[in-house]
């Protein structure tokens, strides 16, 4: 019973109870033959053993060795999965994913509200191509994934987000579907991987240059951006009827890949 489970506050354990939500989630994406999904965060298997039926092999990362027993045995009927328990964010995936075999890859979790940046941020810089990414997260958070330019919501890690994925809220999900009931509703959001080359010369400068671009959110690129050359971002805000004066969230990934190429043409920026 989930009832005596001696839940971790420092782990943001909620687990996910709710039958129609776990089909939702494994029902939103097609999954292509010969496929590999990672599990983050099983809890005690519930979502686990649903991706157990669909994909070829579930590789699962769980953090609470004290529901090791739990969780191995409601997945007692499975052969097609092996679960790591250890912290996700201490592990190197590329590793741990060596001695698998598989065409493509994908990713569900239902992520703890204060870790969820971190390991979307380790998933995309460890460059596997994952052809699809589902994410349980803070409805908050997903407002902030989604965000259009120009709105409070949008941030750094949207423009990153949207650099390789098309991010798209598939859900909401009530707050009374997790045991222990956490304080604030949930959403279900998807990243699909883009078809997209935006012709980035270098990738560093381009992701260097969007944290700092955000890096004071009420301050101009003027301010934010002073240790670049500004004669060169100007000159690239001039073809879009902008100037200096203009705060990062109004700018889309366009603008700052074009700002981009232009300092590392120049090869006017601080490494």
């Amino acid at each position: 019973m989930l009832k005596e489970f001696n839940f971790k506050k420092k782990y943001g354990q909620n687990f996910l109870i709710d039958k129609n939500i776990v089909n939702k989630i494994v029902n939103s994406f097609e999954i292509l033959p010969d496929s590999l999904v990672i599990e983050i965060g099983c809890g005690d298997g519930r979502l686990t053993s649903e991706l157990c039926k669909k994909f070829d092999f579930v590789l699962g990362y769980e953090i609470d060795f004290d529901i090791k027993d739990k969780l191995i045995n409601n997945l007692s009927f499975f052969d097609n999965f092996e679960i790591i328990f250890d912290d996700f964010l201490n592990r190197n995936l590329v590793c741990d994913l060596d001695s698998f075999t598989y065409s493509n890859i994908y990713v569900v979790a239902n992520l703890p509200y204060y870790v969820t940046t971190a390991i979307i941020e380790k998933l995309i810089s460890s460059g596997i191509d994952f052809i699809f990414m589902n994410f349980m997260v803070q409805n908050e958070v997903a407002d902030r994934f989604t965000a259009k330019v120009g709105t409070k919501e949008y941030n750094s890690l949207t423009v990153f987000l949207n650099y390789k994925y098309d991010v798209k809220k598939l859900f909401m999900v009530n707050r009374k579907c997790f045991y222990p009931v956490p304080n604030v509703d949930s959403a279900v959001v998807c990243f699909k991987k883009k078809n997209i080359d935006y012709g980035v010369l270098n990738e560093e400068l381009f992701f260097k240059l969007i944290r700092d671009s955000f890096r004071f959110k009420r301050k101009t690129l003027k301010n934010n951006l002073s240790m670049y050359d500004l004669k060169v971002i100007s000159d690239v805000l001039k073809k879009y009827n902008l100037d200096l004066s203009v705060r990062a969230e109004q700018l889309n990934i366009d603008i700052f890949c074009d700002i981009s190429n232009a300092l590392n043409k120049e090869k006017k920026y601080e490494k």
